[in-house]
C-alpha cells in the first residue's frame, strides 16, 4: 500500500517537473433515453487553465478516423448524443493547456446497450375542485395519479394518496384507416348481398316456371300443316316406322265463317222438310212421261 502511494506521487511529481499534463480522471458516459453526456473530473495541474478535446470513432466501420466532438471545453463534460444509437464506438478524452497535452483516454460506448431507459414525464395539475379532468392524454395508455391537498395560507401539504393507475380508451376522435375499413367493408356485404338475391331470385323463377309451366317444343311439320289456310289442308305425310311408335291422336277443328254455316243450315232445312212432294214429282213426270209413249 505504501509502495503503490509512493509510486503514485513519484509518477505526478515527475509529470508536475517534466510539464506533462495528467489525464483526466473518473471519465464516464450517462445516458438516459438516450440522451448521453460523457463527464470526467479534471486533473490535478495547478498551472493555468485546462481545456478538453473529445473525438469519437466508429468500432463498427474498419479504417474509420476520428470524428472531433469537441475542443476546447472547458466545463468536465461533452455531450455526445449525436452518435448513432445502433453504433459501436470508441471514445478519448485528453486535458490541454497552452501547448501541453494530456495522453488520451479511451473508453468504449454503445448507445443503445448502455442507455438507461427513464421515467415518464408527470404532468402535475393544480385545482381548486374535487374533481379534474386531462386532456391530452394518450389513448390506450396506462396513466397512475396520486393526489395531494395543499393549504397555501398556512404553508401545509398534505400526504399524496394512494396511486391509482387506468388505462385511456379512445380520444374520441375515430382514425382515419378504422374509417376507410368500415366503409369498404360495407360496400362489399351490399354487393355480396345483391349478388346472391339475383341470382336467387333468377334461379327460383327457373325452377318454378319449370315446374308449373314445363316447356314443350311443338312438332315443326303441325306447325306448317296449322299455318295453312283450311281450303289448302292436305293430309299429313307418311311418316317413318320408327316416328309412328311415338305419336299422339290429334284432333283438328278449322273454324268456318258465319255466312257458310248459315247457308248450309238453310239448304240441310229446305231439303228434308218435303221429301214426299219431291218424291211425287218424280213419279208424276215418270207416268206422263210413260203415257205419252202409249
Amino acid at each position: 500500500m505504501a509502495a503503490a502511494l509512493r509510486a503514485a506521487l513519484c509518477s505526478g511529481l515527475l509529470l508536475c517537473v517534466s510539464g506533462m499534463i495528467p489525464k483526466p480522471r473518473n471519465a464516464r458516459i450517462t445516458s438516459v433515453n438516450l440522451h448521453s453526456t460523457l463527464q470526467w473530473d479534471a486533473p490535478r495541474f495547478p498551472e493555468g487553465n485546462i481545456t478538453y478535446t473529445v473525438r469519437s470513432k466508429s468500432i463498427n466501420i474498419p479504417g474509420d478516423s476520428y470524428d472531433t466532438l469537441g475542443t476546447r471545453l472547458s466545463l468536465p463534460e461533452c455531450d455526445v448524443s449525436s452518435l448513432s444509437v445502433y453504433g459501436h464506438y470508441i471514445l478519448q478524452l485528453r486535458a490541454e493547456a497552452g501547448r501541453q497535452r494530456s495522453p488520451w483516454l479511451t473508453l468504449r460506448f454503445k448507445p443503445m446497450d448502455d442507455t438507461t431507459v427513464g421515467p415518464p414525464e408527470v404532468a402535475q395539475v393544480d385545482t381548486k375542485h374535487n374533481s379534474e379532468i386531462l386532456s391530452q392524454l394518450e389513448p390506450w395508455t396506462v396513466y397512475c395519479v396520486r393526489v395531494q391537498a395543499v393549504i397555501p395560507e398556512w404553508n401545509k401539504t398534505g400526504e399524496l394518496s394512494r396511486e391509482l393507475c387506468e388505462q385511456t380508451t379512445h380520444n374520441g376522435v375515430t382514425p382515419v384507416w378504422v374509417t376507410v375499413t368500415v366503409l369498404v367493408g360495407s360496400m362489399l356485404v351490399v354487393a355480396t348481398a345483391v349478388t346472391v338475391c339475383f341470382f336467387s331470385s333468377f334461379y327460383l323463377y327457373r325452377l318454378t316456371k319449370h315446374v308449373f309451366c314445363p316447356s314443350y317444343v311443338f312438332p315443326e311439320h303441325l306447325k306448317e300443316f296449322l299455318t295453312k289456310p283450311p281450303s289448302a289442308l292436305q293430309p299429313f305425310p307418311p311418316l317413318p316406322n320408327e316416328e309412328l311408335l311415338v305419336c299422339d291422336k290429334l284432333i283438328v277443328i278449322s273454324e268456318q265463317p258465319q255466312s257458310l254455316e248459315e247457308g248450309s243450315g238453310d239448304e240441310a232445312s229446305r231439303t228434308p222438310e218435303h221429301p214426299e212432294d219431291s218424291a211425287q214429282g218424280a213419279s208424276d213426270s215418270g207416268v206422263g212421261a210413260a203415257s205419252g209413249k202409249t
